[in-house]
Formats: structure tokens, sequence, C-alpha cells
């Protein structure tokens, strides 16, 4: 007769040393999605969490693997969980099938495996990220909305601030109500970490209440 309560030993080293294979894969994949990562929203909130999604999922394989009744106690549950958060970059699906993957391997203890396959999967899309033709020119067309301070001069600024990171900046329209300012501006960027750094700049030293932006394609200030 089949003991469904039955568990397997685990052992601890065993654990441990499979949880930090998860968490130095899941580190290195998350670094190489923060600094080479395409997506346009904020890389590196999202990168803080692959680890964590490793390391969760390692767990829970590494428990359930070793008792039946558990492992059919995981399907029960997973067939009533709904996750209705919606994924905007196809970028960030491939990075959390990437993280779940090191924490379904490391979980099954197939160490190599897992390792092997993660380090061809980041070289195969730094290759395919040295080998894709840039574009001399990324236009943008930034509407920023902010709260005043109270403090003078700040659309001058802002306009210091844009300059910092993007070489040239073509302001187009200022609005003012309710106490804020509407700015619009086509700026060249250079890549999509400019932009980011840009935005982070912008809400750590202004009061912004709206950040959206739209790719052009034609000539800067056409």
């Amino acid at each position: 007769m089949i003991d469904w309560n039955a568990s397997a030993p685990l052992s601890i080293v065993t654990v441990v040393l499979n949880l930090l294979i998860g968490l130095v894969l899941s580190l290195i994949m998350a670094w190489y999605y923060e600094h080479y990562g395409q997506s346009l929203a904020n890389r590196r909130k999202f990168a803080r969490l692959l680890p964590v999604l490793t390391l969760t999922t390692a767990l829970v394989i590494t428990i359930v693997k070793s008792s039946l009744a558990l492992s059919l106690g995981l399907v029960g549950a997973l067939s009533i969980v709904r996750f209705r958060t919606a994924i905007k970059e196809p970028e960030e699906l491939l990075f959390l099938f990437i993280a779940i993957a090191i924490g379904l391997g490391v979980g099954a203890d197939q160490r190599w495996p897992t390792v092997i396959g993660v380090l061809l999967l980041l070289g195969y899309m730094a290759v395919q990220l040295l080998l894709r033709p840039k574009s001399s020119v990324n236009n943008l067309y930034l509407n920023v909305a902010v709260a005043e301070d109270g403090e003078t001069s700040l659309f001058n600024r802002i306009n210091d601030c844009l300059l910092h990171h993007v070489a040239v900046v073509d302001f187009r329209r200022l609005d003012s109500r309710d106490g804020g300012l509407q700015l619009t501006y086509f700026v060249d960027c250079e890549s999509p970490q400019t932009l980011d750094a840009l935005i982070d700049d912008l809400k750590q030293n202004f009061d912004v209440t709206e950040i959206s932006f739209l790719q052009q394609e034609s000539v800067l200030g056409g």
C-alpha cells in the first residue's frame, strides 16, 4: 500500500547549495536585464523581484518533490489561483520565465543543466544585442506634468535636468494650470537606459504628477 504522506529526507546542505546557485544565477540575470534590457519601464524595480521569484520557485519545488501528497496539493492550489497583473512588455515575460526556469532547475537538483542553459540564454541575448543595428537617432515626444513647489525658476530647473541626460532638447509647449506646469519636448535620447535615468531623476527632484512619451520616427523638431 502506498503511503501518500511519506516524505523523502531532505539534505539541508543540498537545499542550501541549490538556493545559493539559484540566487547567483538570478542575480546575474537581473543585472543583465537592468543594464541591457530594452524595456522602457522601470527595469531596476522589476529586476529586484527576479531573484525573489527564483528562490520562491526553488523552495516550492524542493518541498513538494519530497512528498507525493504535497505535489497533488500544489496542483489543486494552483488551479484556483488567478494572476490578473498585466505584463506590458514581452521582455518582462521572457525574464519571468527564465527566473521560474532557474527555480525549477535548482529545486529539482538539476544544477549543471540549469547553469549551462541560463548562461547560453544570456550569451545568446548578448550576441543579439551586439549584432542588432543601432539607430543613430531615437526621437521621443516627452510630456511632463509637475506641481509647483514654491521655488523660482522651476521651468529652467527642469530644462537643466533634461540636458543633464540628453544632448538635444527641443521645447515645444508650456501650460500652467491648477498650480502646476505641463511641459512638452522633443528629446534626442540615445538609449532606453538614458530615458530610464532621466525619469528617475525627474521623480526624485520634482513633484511629478505625470510623465508620458511617444517615439517619433521623424527628424527631431520636424
